[in-house]
């Protein structure tokens, strides 16, 4: 595992050696006509802009987005953004033992715990033909993807391990709901739960950060994991076309609104529960990961988020949940 200090530590004027990955490289000219570098670096911690002003004829033949990069340089300031004065960058060799999912942020839960955590609540579904359709579905190679692929790009859970996560608390989610209301079809809402994203495996890769493929681009989650759904019925004798309606419904549907892209609303109750559900989980996560990245500034309110419609209020000493706890008790 690499071991560095993270972009986001680094201090204005302060020296930089690190490994980092190139997300895009433009090579650009001056007013003067004096020709430079354009990069975007990062790491698990952030992304940032970086500038190299000379000796890169040879680097610029070799670079691509995609490349991890070894960069020597100084942390300099842009329109009060920090910005990466280069002056030496190379391609790495397999001899620094570096992969790409050093650079790409990860879930702070612990993988092996997430894995099992969900394993244990499929065995708890007590219909074997919904039980079944998720086993087949998640084969081995799915769930490896599975466990691996962020729930969204940018937006929310985006990191990997993301999707595991995020389906985790809207089962959470889907059980209490289930215990408040017991008319709801507990089994079926705890599968759509666990399906709903799936389709996210095959829609996200991770390449120089998480991008969508031509697949994800062409077809998008809500169809890729509707067709595994369909193909895996029709493996298992028997299976319900009432039921296989009722779970492609909530996989279908979990988007909430025709304008974002469900082609049908959701209307039944597990429906409702599953849509409201995901709105809840990936909305807390986008927020608080919003909070987080601004709690180093000078201000307790975040800049102006269009996704949200609204800036969000930072707590003082956000995250110490011991020090939250102190004082509203």
């Amino acid at each position: 595992m690499l071991k560095q200090k993270e972009l986001k530590q680094i201090s204005v004027k302060e020296r930089v050696e690190l490994f980092l990955l190139l997300t895009n490289i433009i090579e650009k000219e001056t007013k003067n006509g004096k020709k430079y570098l354009d990069l975007v670096l990062r790491d698990k911690s952030t992304s940032i802009n970086a500038k190299k002003w000379d000796n890169f004829d040879e680097f610029v033949l070799q670079a691509r987005a995609g490349n991890i990069v070894k960069v020597l340089g100084t942390m300099d300031e842009f329109n009060n953004q920090p910005q990466i004065k280069i002056d030496k960058i190379r391609i790495t060799a397999a001899s620094d033992n570096v992969s790409i999912e050093d650079f790409l942020p990860k879930s702070s839960r612990n993988f092996t715990e997430m894995e099992n955590e969900l394993n244990s609540r499929i065995e708890r579904i007590e219909n074997k033909c919904l039980k079944r359709i998720i086993k087949e579905i998640l084969s081995k190679d799915n769930f490896e993807k599975y466990k691996k692929v962020p729930a969204g790009k940018a937006w929310h859970h985006a990191y990997i391990g993301g999707l595991l996560e995020h389906t985790l608390e809207i089962v959470k989610i889907c059980d209490l709901m289930c215990d408040i209301h017991p008319e709801v079809n507990r089994d079926l809402v705890i599968s759509g739960a666990i399906l709903h994203d799936l389709g996210k495996i095959e829609e996200l890769e991770i390449t120089n950060g998480f991008e969508y493929t031509n697949k994800g681009k062409l077809l998008g989650h809500i169809v890729i994991v509707a067709n595994l759904i369909e193909k895996a019925a029709v493996k298992i004798s028997d299976f319900p076309e009432w039921l296989k309606d009722q779970l492609l419904h909530l996989v279908l549907s979990h988007q909430g609104k025709l304008e974002y892209a469900s082609p049908v609303v959701p209307k039944t109750l597990e429906a409702i529960i599953l849509y409201h559900a995901d709105e809840l989980s990936a909305k807390t996560n986008a927020y608080k990961s919003a909070i987080i990245a601004e709690t180093t500034g000078n201000t307790n309110w975040t800049r102006y988020l269009p996704l949200a419609e609204t800036s969000l209020y930072i707590p003082k000493d956000f995250g110490n949940t011991n020090e939250f706890k102190e004082t509203l008790f």
